[in-house]
Parts: C-alpha cells; sequence; structure tokens
C-alpha cells in the first residue's frame, strides 16, 4: 500500500519559511499541524495520508529527536545518530513510493507543517534547501529518505544496515556529488558492499572513496552498471576498490614523482589482470590530450574553480600555469565533462551557494580564485526568480573568496557589471567586500577576438590582488595578428562529406562569427541566439535556428545554409577538438555557449600569473 502526502506549494511554502527562520523552536512547535489549508494532493492513485497516521509519524520522529537532545540540545555525534535512526524510520512507516518522494512539495509540508520545530533543530539558521526541498539531496528529511531507499536490503535480517557503513560526507560523495552513480540502488548497494570488506588500514578514507568514486565515473557513460548481476558486479567494483586503494598507499609512501609513476604501473596492471570494466572503458575512450603547453616559467600556481562548466577557463588557465585543486559546478553534465578530459582533476558538482571552506581545508590560501560566473541580469529584474539565483551566486563567490583568502581573484560575467551604470550599486558593493579583505579590484571588458578566438564575444572581467601583486598587475594586451575567420576555422570540418559547396561556403565566411548564446536552462533548446544573431549567422552562411547532427554531405544543396554542429560551435570556441563534451545535444551546446575560450582565460591568466612571480 502507498500513501500520497500532502504537498505544500512553492508559492506558500517560501514565505512560511522566511517567517519560521526568525522564530525559536517554541515558537515553532506551537505552528505544528497535520494539515494545512494550502496543502494540495497529486491527482493520481494511491490512498491519501490520515491525520491520525501524519500523528504517529510526527510522535516517533520527536521521540527521536529527544534522544538526541531536543529541543534544547544537539552535537555533532547525536546528530549523526539522530540521521542514521531517522532515515531508517522514515523508509519503513511513511509508505512512500519514489515517485511520491521524489516531489519537493512534499518535503517542504514535512519540515514548514509537521515538524517545523525538529527540522529547524536539527539546522538552525538553515538555508532554503534543507527546508524547501529545491535540492533533495540536502533537505533534512528527504535525503535521509533516499539515502535508506536506495541501501535498504529487504533480505538482510537488519534492511537498513548499510546506513552504518559511510558518513553523510562520505554518503554524499556517492549520492549528492556522483549522480550518475547514486541514482541507481543496485550499484550504490555494491558500492557499499565492496566498501565494508576493504582493508584501509593507514589510508585517508575520504580520498581513497573520492579516487574509487572518480575511477567509477569515467566508466559511467560506458558501462549500464544496472545490467550487471550482483556477484559479477562485486566482483568488478572491487578490482577498481583495489586500484584506489593501491593507487593510495604508493601516495602515502613515495615522492610525488614516483606516486606518479606507481600509480600508472598500478592501474596498467590491474586493467590487464583485473578490471575488464575499465577495460571497456579504455577500449571506448581515448586517451586524454597531453597537457597543455605552458608558460617558459616553470612554476605553478595553485587554484579553485568555480561555476567550472566544462572547464573551458580552467583549461586556459591550465595553460597560465594554474592547476586547480578543486573545481566546482552545479551541473552533473559539465562535471562528467571535467572527468572524461582531466580525470586526475579534482570536481565537485554541487551548488556554490552550498560550498564552504571547511568542507575542502585545501582550498584555504590557494594561489587563484577564478570563475566564470551565471550571467547577472539588469537590475530592472531584480527580485524576479531569473536573477535571484545569479545574485546569489555571485554573492556566494564573493563570500567565498573574503574566506579562502587566495592571492588573486579572477571572476567573468557580463560587459555590463564592468560598464554600465545600471551596475554601480554591485561593483561598490563587491569592491567593498573585497576591500575589506585586503585586495585591490580593476575592471575591464576583453573582446575574445583580440586574443585569436574566432568570434566577436566581449566579456566583463573582475582581477583582484592583494598587495604587493595588484601593483604589479596590468591586463594583457591584444594580440598582434588578426582571429582567424569562421570559413579557415570550420573549412576542413564543411567539407569533410563531400559537400560541393564547401569551398564557396569558405570564401563566403571570412569574418569571425557573433558570440555563440548558450540560451538559458530555464527554457529553450540549442540554437545560434536571438534574431539579430541568428542573421549575423545567415550571412556567413549559416543555418542559426538549430544545431546540425553531421556536417553537410553530397546531397546538400550547393548554395545552402548548413547548421553547426555542436563539435563545430566548440571550434568557434577555440575549445580544443579532443576535449570531449558529455550530455545530449543540447546540454553539450549549452556547455560550449556558456564557456569562456580557452585562449582567453589563457591570456588574463598569464598576466596574473606575472603579477604573482614578479
Amino acid at each position: 500500500m502507498s500513501f500520497l502526502y500532502p504537498r505544500l506549494l512553492a508559492e506558500q511554502a517560501r514565505p512560511l519559511f522566511e517567517q519560521y527562520r526568525h522564530l525559536t523552536i517554541a515558537e515553532l512547535g506551537s505552528r505544528v499541524d497535520v494539515s494545512h489549508e494550502s496543502a494540495v494532493y497529486v491527482a493520481t492513485g494511491g490512498d491519501r495520508v490520515s491525520p491520525s497516521q501524519l500523528q504517529d509519524l510526527r510522535s516517533g520522529v520527536v521521540d527521536l529527536a529527544k534522544r538526541s537532545g531536543f529541543p534544547d540540545d544537539s552535537d555533532r555525534t547525536r546528530n549523526a545518530d539522530f540521521d542514521l535512526r531517522l532515515a531508517a524510520l522514515l523508509h519503513a512507516e511513511m509508505g512512500m513510493v519514489p515517485a511520491e518522494a521524489a516531489s519537493r512539495d512534499v518535503w517542504a509540508f514535512l519540515a514548514l507543517v509537521l515538524l517545523p520545530d525538529v527540522a529547524f533543530w536539527r539546522y538552525p539558521q538553515p538555508p532554503k534547501d534543507r527546508v524547501l526541498g529545491t535540492d533533495l539531496t540536502r533537505h533534512v528529511f528527504g535525503r535521509l529518505w533516499w539515502r535508506a531507499q536506495l541501501v535498504r536490503s529487504s533480505d538482510a535480517p537488519e534492511p537498513y544496515d548499510a546506513l552504518k557503513i559511510l558518513g553523510e560526507a562520505a554518503f554524499d560523495q556517492i549520492y549528492a556529488r556522483r549522480a550518475a552513480l547514486g541514482g541507481s540502488p543496485h550499484m550504490v548497494r555494491a558500492i557499499l558492499r565492496v566498501w565494508k570488506d576493504l582493508d584501509l588500514s593507514g589510508l585517508n578514507e575520504r580520498e581513497t572513496l573520492r579516487d574509487f568514486l572518480k575511477r567509477l565515473l569515467r566508466l559511467a557513460p560506458f558501462v549500464l552498471f544496472d545490467g550487471i548481476e550482483e556477484e559479477a558486479l562485486d566482483h568488478e567494483l572491487r578490482a577498481v576498490a583495489q586500484e584506489s586503494v593501491d593507487a593510495q598507499r604508493f601516495a602515502s609512501s613515495a615522492t610525488v614523482d614516483e606516486t606518479v609513476q606507481a600509480g600508472q604501473d598500478t592501474e596498467r596492471r590491474n586493467v590487464a589482470g583485473n578490471s575488464s570494466l575499465v577495460a571497456l572503458a579504455e577500449e571506448r575512450v581515448p586517451t586524454p590530450r597531453s597537457a597543455s603547453p605552458v608558460w617558459d616559467d616553470s612554476r605553478r600556481f595553485r587554484s579553485v574553480e568555480i561555476c567550472a562548466g566544462a572547464g573551458a577557463q580552467a583549461l586556459g588557465l591550465e595553460s597560465a600555469g594554474f592547476d586547480p585543486v578543486l573545481l566546482i559546478d552545479s551541473k552533473a553534465d559539465a562535471c562528467f565533462t571535467i572527468d572524461l578530459n582531466r580525470p586526475e582533476w579534482d570536481v565537485v558538482c554541487m551548488d556554490l551557494v552550498h560550498f564552504h571552506p571547511g568542507m575542502r581545508p585545501e582550498t584555504l590560501g590557494v594561489d587563484l580564485l577564478s570563475g566564470g560566473l551565471p550571467r547577472v541580469k539588469s537590475p530592472a529584474t531584480v527580485g524576479r526568480a531569473e536573477d535571484v539565483e545569479e545574485r546569489g551566486v555571485l554573492k556566494a563567490a564573493i563570500t567565498l573568496a573574503c574566506s579562502i583568502k587566495p592571492k588573486a581573484v579572477l571572476l567573468e560575467n557580463v560587459p555590463g557589471l564592468v560598464e554600465s551604470p545600471d551596475f554601480d550599486v554591485d561593483r561598490f558593493w563587491i569592491e567593498a567586500q573585497l576591500h575589506n579583505a585586503g585586495y585591490r579590484s580593476s575592471w575591464r571588458v576583453l573582446n575574445a577576438a583580440d586574443y585569436g578566438v574566432p568570434q566577436n564575444r566581449s566579456s566583463g572581467f573582475l582581477v583582484a590582488l592583494r598587495e604587493p601583486y595588484h601593483s604589479r598587475f596590468s591586463w594583457p594586451e591584444p594580440d598582434k595578428q588578426p582571429a582567424p575567420t569562421v570559413g579557415q576555422v570550420l573549412g576542413r570540418s564543411m567539407s569533410a562529406h563531400g559537400w560541393r559547396g564547401a569551398e564557396r561556403w569558405i570564401k563566403r565566411a571570412d569574418r569571425i562569427a557573433p558570440a555563440l548564446v548558450g540560451g538559458s536552462d530555464r527554457r529553450g533548446g540549442a540554437d545560434l541566439g536571438p534574431t539579430g544573431s541568428k542573421k549575423a549567422w545567415a550571412a556567413l552562411g549559416v543555418n542559426g535556428n538549430s544545431l546540425g547532427d553531421e556536417p553537410p554531405d553530397l546531397d546538400f544543396p550547393e548554395d545552402g545554409l548548413p547548421k553547426l554542429t555542436v563539435d563545430q560551435a566548440a571550434l568557434i570556441q577555440s575549445i580544443p577538438a579532443d576535449w570531449r563534451f558529455f550530455g545530449g545535444k543540447t546540454s553539450r551546446y549549452r556547455q560550449i555557449g556558456h564557456a569562456m575560450p580557452p585562449p582567453l582565460a589563457a591570456a588574463v591568466g598569464r598576466a596574473i600569473a606575472a603579477a604573482l612571480r614578479s
């Protein structure tokens, strides 16, 4: 029997959350109810949960909470125990099917109507996702139900015993930050079975697990884990896990250079003798390209890349001498893209507003914090939904810079943020925050076409440095040579399938391109931008209404307007041809369209590196 739970829709949940975040636990306790005038039920099969069942559920949760200090006290150890017990209780007693549990509105009802005092006790002054369910992997109750759902073994004496194998941070790596693995109960249970039997003595458990998951993640696009029987899957995962253990043991006993060589040798031995999954992936995945050429000064710098996207900016900064210790992005496909191309880079898939340096102490005091932030809108949109998220990320980026205290900060956004009087308030706030943290700020609009990119693409930049570095910084000068034309860049691919009109097309496409537009995740598919952009593309001989799957072939009209492919769009961004993208066509194009062209990132990165080296 499955039950339907009342749902508190976002329009009613948001103002209630804002009101409740200022109340005491006792005051919240007086607001508890088993119903709400604005609550609704989904119109699908299933029985509605009764008020008495909701009251029983509340009593069970409160009893558990009291054992952990509710309502007046709590600590980390007791909170962890509370979460373990609560996960099992919620899953066992609520009688929900996954489709019902996937609704954020169900969890908003539980956190704001049935159990607001417990929710705000467990997370005092919580961010909205802990209560509203905007991210179920972080909801105070929803994340626990799903954790229990993924690990429950119905034929075991203690069905939820696997909850004890990993702590929340470790489980979060599997579920929240490695969604391609964490979405499969079959896969999660296999990971836990294998993990509990590993010999981790003398190893950093978090680092070993992270390495293990990264190895699995590289295989995820190429191996159907859910199609492998339990025994065979355990065998294969055990081999991959042992590779991680071996690599970590080498790392703890060897120098850096010896570690790299030993890890490579170990991986080759295990691939040959143990893991058919790794062998399968290596058959299908080309070897990652060699490291980008670097500036002739051999000194390297450490960086953190936020809003990393597909890694294009980090790629350009790598060539300027910056090696990322951590990259953060909220889009799973973008994180997978980075893992495909730079498996040695540490990528965390989460919203920037949820990250704090305590999660990763190695980010403190790096040389550079960099990021291409979501485009802030005109102040005329302030308060609208499409603006709140972008400005939240901007605020989080500045706050993070002031927290981890890098030597330099590099943020990219719309030119208006740099030049328009409409953004005066934003610039003043940013500069004031950074000045209070010891930075001096410089602003500049740069056009990618001035740095060898075949595209008229202007971006606004903020570079902030501490002294004495700021006084040594100067913005990069434009290249002396003009950028190549669209015809020069795409000519080979346009003629690759024998199109008879290719030569004529190359001559026509004799200018640089208009700026590629990645588009909003909230609407639309993959096209080359608004009407003005499409007209500019048409003048170059390109149909900008959508993207093509392949370049034109023999049957394509000689005087036709071909559509760009995703790979051709990447060339317009000057992204290397062997940089692979994960996801469907629209997702891959958005990753490309939102990217900073690597040559532009490299130019700014070299200017920052010069100031740091001086």
